[in-house]
């Protein structure tokens, strides 16, 4: 069975949704949850599905100690869900094409430093945009850059608010993210 290690920094929606589907498969498990938000809704959700969880700084993960308590879990894969920070260099070369992230817009639209949430679905309203969607792609060293895997879009009517459009841009997330992963892992 694949070993999975879960970061993110916010509600942890996409995080339980990851950790109750690897619950009914044996393709993999989330082995571990980090992240570096002490007040974190992931937090209780990983506590829910009884995941180890790691809470570290900023300075944890940017001088090595973050790789070093994730080695200990020896993931076979990382994934970002709803991370915010920059992923750092050591942890990337560490696991080469091992790390995965979740966009809420079609790359490479709307992407890199502070994209992110509902900065992402306002721009994409306030710009009629026609369609937008999510990406799943590998992590490297710049935000939202690192090859795509996968991306699944809708149509915009131009009626929608940036309300709207996060709750069918989490519709998304929540049907594919999981399926995604399980892919990885079986290839």
């Amino acid at each position: 069975m694949k070993k999975i290690v879960v970061f993110a920094s916010g509600s942890g929606t996409n995080a339980e949704n990851i950790m109750q589907f690897f619950e009914k498969t044996e393709t993999g498990s989330v082995v571990a949850v980090f992240t570096n938000n002490p007040t974190a809704g992931v937090i209780e959700k990983a506590k829910k599905y009884s995941v180890p969880l790691e809470i570290f700084s900023k300075e944890d993960l940017n001088e090595g100690e973050v790789l070093q308590i994730l080695n200990n879990f020896k993931p076979d894969w990382i994934v970002l869900a709803g991370f915010l920070l920059k992923f750092p260099k050591n942890i990337i070369s560490a696991y080469p094409n091992k790390i995965i992230n979740i966009h809420p817009a079609l790359l490479p639209k709307y992407g890199g430093k502070g994209m992110y949430g509902m900065h992402i679905h306002r721009s994409v309203v306030e710009n009629k945009e026609k369609e937008t969607g999510i990406t799943i792609h590998f992590v490297n060293e710049n935000y939202d850059e690192g090859n795509i895997i996968f991306q699944q879009s809708f149509v915009l009517t131009g009626d929608e608010t940036a309300e709207e459009v996060a709750t069918k841009i989490h519709q998304l997330e929540q049907k594919y993210f999981p399926e995604i992963i399980k892919k990885l892992l079986e290839e």
